[in-house]
């Protein structure tokens, strides 16, 4: 197969080199085959290896070249809904597993990036959500109660402490938890990568799975230049999902989200943008998310083109809005754009699949892939050592594909235009 380049983002330009991830050109017998080799993959090769466990991953392309490598950097603890609705959802005794878990993922991830020393500017500054309108205002102030009810290190901002920790008066209140973070996303990777093979685990690269069948008591999965036959598999390709497993496809809903990023500011300006640097995400109907990264570079993201960019043009509306929260801004010079593809589910919270005995499968983590999937990592293991009887803070549920999932790309691009109307109304 034909190696892509990395997406043509300043996390290419700036990370640290990667780990030797060789092809897959040797037949081999392993436990545990894992497909995807992004942060799910590799933090569950991780947690098996570390438990004495042989895990091998296969990426089709190089450690973190999806999504993993190129988000926002956003280290943001929960899930997409409101600890009271989880709990309505789950009941009782999962919903607060659930709850527990969600929330101490950036904990899990910063500790587990200490414990193995990776060098990925990872920090712990905090997480922002920020709401310009009233409804949004309320739904905020709402979730923080319940947060601050089961004892969280959380708090709600009034505009002028916003506008004391973001440098524009655009915001009328916000919940901040402190547990939240940001990171260099594809060093990251490449350091998780490092890790797993420290601790045993092997890393593929340039080897996709090309089909996955029963063979006997085992798996097989065939490579471009090996097979793999192994006790149990995890899928975890997430946004790049294909069709290894039926339906498994129909499942989510594979949705850019684009980055804009300007040169280093100046340490007048970048001080007058986040001065305390936690990270931001808007509650909006189209999401945008920001930070300062430890270059002094203004990262924007939020819904772009469905299709692959490369230039900052392609995204010119984040940097508009830019200009529109910070004035000082025009002029900058923005060097960098790039996107890649992340999984939306239906229900939008994240999806564990056991569709037959011996494989599990993870994936639609809705946009705060950074800690969860880190975090999920230790629990697929778990599942993957214990089998059934083996509980995990998630729910495990059946396949059940969208309804009229071949018309995504028309709904998306429609959604997205429309939320954007909405945002601009304060609807």
């Amino acid at each position: 197969m034909m190696r892509l380049p990395l997406p043509p983002s300043l996390y290419a330009d700036t990370a640290v080199a990667p780990v030797a991830t060789p092809p897959l050109d040797t037949d081999r017998n392993v436990s545990v085959a894992i497909i995807g080799g992004g942060y799910t993959g590799l933090s569950t090769a991780l947690h098996l290896a570390e438990q004495g466990v042989e895990a091998l991953v296969l990426e089709a392309q190089e450690p973190g070249w999806g999504a993993s490598g190129n988000n926002g950097g956003h280290t943001n603890p929960g899930l997409k809904h409101d600890p009271d609705k989880i709990e309505a959802d789950f009941g009782t005794e999962l919903g607060r597993r659930m709850i527990a878990f969600s929330y101490g993922t950036t904990n899990f991830t910063h500790d587990l990036i200490r414990r193995y020393q990776i060098p990925c500017e990872a920090r712990q500054n905090g997480t922002l959500r920020a709401a310009y309108n009233e409804t949004s205002a309320a739904a905020i102030q709402n979730t923080a109660q319940q947060c601050i009810r089961r004892g969280m290190p959380v708090s709600y901002l009034n505009r002028e402490q916003l506008r004391e920790m973001t440098g524009t008066d655009r915001y009328i209140g916000a919940m901040l938890d402190t547990r939240g973070g940001d990171l260099h996303p594809l060093s990251y990777a490449r350091g998780l990568a490092r890790a797993a093979i420290s601790a045993g685990a092997e890393v593929h690269g340039e080897t996709p799975a090309l089909s996955l069948r029963r063979a006997g008591t085992r798996w097989r999965i065939e490579t471009p230049r090996a097979v793999v036959h192994a006790d149990k598999v995890l899928l975890a390709t997430n946004g790049f999902t294909g069709d290894l497993w039926p339906a498994l496809r129909r499942t989510i809903v594979p949705v850019f989200s684009s980055i804009a990023a300007t040169a280093p500011l100046s340490d007048e300006v970048a001080r007058s943008i986040m001065p305390t640097r936690p990270v931001l995400y808007e509650s909006g109907h189209i999401t945008v998310y920001y930070r300062i990264d430890q270059g002094n570079r203004l990262l924007m993201g939020g819904r772009g083109p469905m299709r692959w960019i490369n230039s900052p043009d392609d995204v010119a509306y984040l940097i508009r809005y830019a200009e529109r929260l910070w004035p000082q801004l025009k002029g900058v010079a923005w060097t960098h754009g790039w996107n890649s593809r992340l999984a939306i589910t239906k229900d939008h919270y994240p999806h564990v699949h056991e569709p037959a005995e011996s494989v599990l499968i993870s994936l639609g983590c809705n946009g705060r892939g950074v800690a969860l999937s880190t975090a999920m990592g230790a629990q697929l293991a778990r599942r993957l050592i214990g089998g059934a009887k083996a509980e995990i803070d998630m729910p495990v549920t059946g396949i059940k594909p969208i309804p009229m999932h071949a018309f995504w790309p028309l709904g998306v691009t429609t959604a997205v235009i429309a939320g954007r109307v909405r945002d601009r109304l304060g609807i």
